[in-house]
């Protein structure tokens, strides 16, 4: 009764190690930043197009609403 007992406990403690290792790699900022770093390179280098189509949307914005600013009469 013992044994069942302990094993219980046992299996319980590595439970909670296994739930707290996880909780601290969810929470390091540095591993994610770079996890999500090698997911947008391996994104880039499988299909590059949509990345650079975004790109340009994001460079003419940028000029339009400059260009916006600097010929508005406001």
């Amino acid at each position: 009764m013992t044994d069942a007992i302990e094993n219980k406990i046992e299996s319980q403690r590595a439970h909670l190690e296994n739930t707290l290792d996880a909780i601290e790699d969810k929470l390091n900022v540095k591993r994610q930043f770079g996890r999500y770093t090698d997911k947008a390179k391996r994104a880039y280098s499988e299909n590059p197009v949509p990345w650079i189509v975004g790109a340009t949307a994001v460079a003419v914005s940028v000029v339009g609403i400059v260009a916006w600013a600097l010929l508005s009469d406001d």
